[in-house]
This record gives structure tokens, sequence and C-alpha cells, in this order.
């Protein structure tokens, strides 16, 4: 394993930023003319290469692991951080499912004809280079390189400090599979220096990067927003609900909140906050109460809930507003639908919400009035996932409304532009 790139090694950061956005836009230019065949053979060596380095790419990981340890990471942190045989099996057939997805480059649609004679449609074409800063999650490296190769694009990653082993481990045999395939591996490069200074650089290059996604807390994402001057796609946080409402089934209901929190703990998709109808709260806390408890989650919750819970910790008016990431839960009991909306009005992050009833109405409404990237009926807010929605993986979900919302996959990395098919025809 070759050593990590320290600041000290590279004279001038800026320089060094400089010259990989030179070679991200030379590579993007290749990618952008890449015919589907090629890049389906990078994504599937890719794969393979991930699968041949299984247990590398897991000692690389145990490396970040034991420096996250030593560093005090907490436990959600360590969680986002490892790599095992699971996981790295995931990788690999996320990559594989990207490849059997439809190219969308070059798709022309909209193609009409004009009273001139012209005929005027829209052609779907790469973003360019993509700079995709993100934290503790290296499967992100895997992912983020899948799609943006699938959709013609080059990117520079910049994973961060306490993964870099893992995500340079990835990148080796993502370079691989580039080479397999007779495409640059420019088209995809990892940020070899662990210093700060490499990020502030990189979100200002507009004459190399063209658009930029972060991936990782609240306070990283607001830095780059704050800071970039680069085109930004992001999400804040996810402060998820599950609303059950008093017209639900009472299984379906438990089972749905139970998952939706419990599933997996660190992940933007984790409802943080059960809002309860009052008509349901004593067929649905007591057990579900039991639950949590087994399970290890802490819970804070309103008069109207630490009634039902005795015990149990008053939920304050930063809960509300709390991405855990954690076992911990928020719960609040509320008069009904209207009142439960109005909640996620106040305290949600515009990322995914969900309500489990048998209303038809009532869930027609909720669709309609929540606004969020993805709202959810009789389903646990953990579907909120590029893979479960079928995009093959996902770069992240963006809960920005220009110029796209909710997961982002191949799609949502392209661009449109308008393409006039004529036959000498000119303007009267």
């Amino acid at each position: 394993m070759e050593s990590v790139i320290k600041q000290t090694e590279i004279p001038n950061i800026k320089q060094y930023m400089v010259a990989v956005g030179e070679r991200a836009r030379a590579a993007a230019r290749v990618m952008a003319g890449a015919p589907t065949g090629a890049k389906n053979a990078a994504l599937m060596a890719i794969a393979e290469a991930v699968e041949r380095s299984a247990n590398a790419l897991m000692q690389a990981n145990a490396r970040d692991l034991d420096a996250g340890r030593q560093g005090a990471l907490d436990a959600a942190l360590l969680d986002r951080l490892e790599l095992n045989a699971e996981r790295v099996s995931a990788m690999a057939e996320g990559l594989r499912q990207i490849a059997a997805l439809p190219d969308p480059v070059g798709e022309i649609t909209n193609l009409n004809f004009r009273p001139s004679g012209i005929q005027v449609g829209k052609m779907r074409v790469p973003l360019g280079v993509i700079g995709i800063i993100y934290e503790s999650r290296p499967n992100v490296t895997a992912d983020a390189a899948g799609l943006c190769l699938k959709s013609g694009n080059a990117a520079i990653l910049r994973g961060g400090s306490e993964a870099i082993h893992s995500n340079r481990a990835i990148a080796g045999c993502i370079h691989q599979g580039l080479s397999a395939a007779g495409l640059p591996i420019e088209a995809v490069q990892v940020i070899e220096v662990t210093d700060r200074a490499a990020v502030g650089e990189l979100i200002r290059m507009t004459d190399y990067v063209d658009v930029i996604i972060p991936r990782g807390g609240k306070g990283l994402i607001e830095r780059i927003s704050r800071e970039a001057k680069v085109p930004v796609i992001k999400h804040l946080h996810g402060v998820c609900h599950v609303y059950i409402d008093d017209k639900s089934d009472i299984d379906k209901a438990i089972k749905v909140a139970f998952n939706a929190k419990t599933q997996r703990y660190g992940t933007c998709n984790t409802m943080e906050t059960l809002l309860v109808a009052r008509g349901a709260a004593k067929e649905v806390l007591p057990e579900l109460g039991r639950m949590y408890r087994e399970k290890g989650v802490e819970l804070r919750g309103c008069d109207a809930t630490r009634a039902l819970l005795p015990g149990i910790k008053e939920a304050t008016t930063v809960d509300w507003d709390t991405e855990y990431l954690a076992p911990i839960l928020s719960i609040r009991i509320v008069d009904d639908l209207a009142a439960a909306m109005a909640h996620i009005h106040q305290h949600g992050s515009g990322h995914t919400e969900a309500i489990v009833t048998d209303d038809y109405t009532r869930a027609r409404q909720f669709l309609r009035e929540i606004d969020a990237s993805s709202v959810m009926v009789n389903a646990s807010t953990r579907f909120a996932d590029g893979f479960e929605y079928g995009l093959g993986a996902e770069i992240g979900i963006s809960t920005d409304k220009l110029h796209v919302r909710g997961p982002v996959g191949l799609e949502g990395l392209t661009s449109q532009k308008f393409v006039v098919l004529g036959d000498g025809h000119i303007r009267q």
C-alpha cells in the first residue's frame, strides 16, 4: 500500500489542483464521446477488480478504522466508514447495475417539426467535470465513479482523510477497469492530499469543474455552499419523519416505523422523528416503545408521549430539528394529519417524509402537500436510496430544486441542449 501524500510533499496545493483539473477536463472531452460499450466494459472490469481485491480493500479499510478509533470517531461514523465483505460485494453489484442501465448520453427527445420546416428537440449531454467531496463512506468512491463514467463525465473525488487508505485502494480498482476498457484513467482522480486547502481550491476551479456535489455532515455542506464558486448540488441534512395516521393498520404502522429507525442508524434517510396521531397513540406507542428499548434506541418524547412511555427523556425544541445519525428517536403525538404536516413543514429538511395510513384521501393529500425530495405512503424512509429506486447507485440525495432533486443517478448527472435538424433551411 502506497503511503498517503502529505501537503509537505506537494509544495503548492494550488498548482497540484490545477494539474488535476487540467487532466480532468481533457478526460471529460474523451468521456463525452465514449461509446456505451466502452463505458460498460470499464464498469464491468471495475466490478471484477473490486471483487478480486476484496481482501486488500478490507485491509486498507482496517487501517482507516484503526485510525478512526484512535481518533475517537463515534459509532455512527465508524459504521459509515466500515467496509465489510457484504459492502464490498454491494459496490461491485452497484457497478454492474449501472452498466445494465440505459445510457442517457445522446438521447434525443421531444423532436418536433416547426412551421419553418426545421425539427427542434433536446439531446442529453454530460455535465463535464464533477467534483465530489464526501466524508467517511468509502463506497461513495465506487458509486460516484461508476455513475460519472456511465453518464460520460470525468470525476474529481475528494474523500475524507479518515477514509484515505480505503479510497486509494478503490481508486486503484477503478483505474484498472478504465485502462482495460481503453479509457483515460484520468477520468476518475482521487485527490492525493488530505490537506483541507485542496477542498478550497476544488470548489473555486470554475475553469475546470462544472459542478460540485458534497456528501457529508451539515457543517461540511454549509461550508461548501457558502464558499463555492462552482455550482453545487447539495442536501444539508436528513431530518426524516414517519407519521402514523389514526386510520392506519397498526401492525403495518409498527413494522414501518421500527424499520425506518433501526434498519441502519447512520444514514440520511433514517427516521429521526416519529409523529403519531392522537387516536392511534395508545395502540401503537407501547409496543413500539418496547421494541425500540429492546434494540437500544434512546427515546425522547413530548408530554403526551411520556405519559404513555414512562421513563423516557423529554424532547426539547432542539430535538425536533436534529439529525441524530444514531440510535436516538424523538416522538411527538399530534392531533391529526394537518398537525403532522405543520410539524414537518416547520422541522423537516426536505429529504424524505412518510405517512402510514389506509385512507386514500389522506395519503393523496400528504403526497401533494409535503415538500420533500421523496414522499412515501406505507413504506419505510429507508427506501429513499438510488439503489432501491432502480438507479443502480446514487451520487447523493439532493434536497435542492434545481437542477435535480432526490437521489442523483445517471440522468441527474447530465444536462440537455437544444438540437436543430434542417435540410438547407434558412430563416425568412
